[in-house]
């Protein structure tokens, strides 16, 4: 067993990352928030290989390729470090399907080498290995194994992500990247000019305001996860939403103007929607 040393390193870890959504808060009871800090520290620090530093892509899928050798031994009783130890007694104490991670790191290798999305699907295809797997395990973990309840956590998870690009265009375009499908780009006439030139043009609006509402529509056919739920699990899985959906009005709210500004939630604003999520 890793020693309790390392799990509050991994609890303070999450807790001081920005997200749209609360990942150990006060709603995850005790029992729960080593595990999950521990998922999310798995995917942060894959995703930091992906993303952080000035490496060659080469050298990012070398380091990722070593991260997942990493998994695969400490899956067959090899592990070497508190960290590793900590991630299989999470995964087997759980009883955690480990397919998970390895589509985590899938999507984290993808975002190495692929920087455009030619369609829609294209993008919900990443998004199956990038997001999804993260509400599946937190259902697994609370011994939630129905079909159903994983496919709604795949809309909300999905939506999620989309949000996360939607807010993060700016962002991206700076590494390369750009999240939004090729096809809806030209059917709306923008180009990556406009990325270049930070171009609030009324063609982008129409653009973002499209795949906005997608998303809320995501959302809001997700939602029906929440009727498989109780408890903290409930409210926690409600805020993580509401956290989402206050994003995409923040950027109704800027006009679309995500090449410019980065909307993001305060702390009273995280607080506002904690309330929201119990007593609304």
């Amino acid at each position: 067993m890793p020693d309790k040393d390392f799990y509050r390193e991994v609890i303070s870890f999450a807790k001081n990352h920005y997200e749209n959504f609360p990942v150990v808060s006060f709603l995850v009871p005790a029992e729960y928030r080593k595990h999950i800090a521990v998922i999310y520290w798995f995917a942060r620090t894959a995703d930091d290989i992906a993303d952080e530093g000035n490496l060659s892509e080469d050298e990012r899928i070398n380091k990722l390729n070593e991260f997942e050798e990493k998994l695969t031994c400490a899956l067959e009783g090899n592990s070497k470090n508190n960290c590793e130890i900590a991630l299989i007694n999470t995964i087997k104490s759980n009883n955690l399907d480990p397919v998970h991670f390895y589509n985590l790191l899938k999507a984290f290798k993808q975002d190495v080498v692929k920087k455009r999305y030619s369609s829609f699907d294209e993008l919900l295809d990443y998004c199956k290995y990038s997001a999804n797997p993260v509400g599946r395990l937190i259902l697994e973990l609370f011994n939630i194994r129905d079909e159903k309840a994983f496919l709604l956590s795949d809309k909300i998870c999905t939506a999620l992500q989309l949000t996360n690009f939607y807010q993060d265009v700016k962002v991206d375009f700076l590494k390369g990247r750009i999240y939004i499908p090729k096809d809806e780009m030209d059917k709306f006439k923008v180009t990556e000019k406009s990325f270049e030139l930070k171009e609030n043009s009324l063609n982008f609006q129409q653009l973002l305001r499209h795949n906005i509402s997608r998303t809320q529509n995501m959302f809001d056919e997700g939602k029906e996860l929440l009727n498989y739920l109780t408890g903290r699990l409930k409210l926690e899985i409600k805020w993580t939403i509401l956290g989402g959906e206050a994003i995409l009005k923040k950027i109704k709210k800027i006009n679309y103007n995500v090449l410019n500004i980065r909307p993001e939630l305060n702390k009273r604003e995280y607080f506002y929607l904690a309330l929201k999520s119990i007593f609304i």
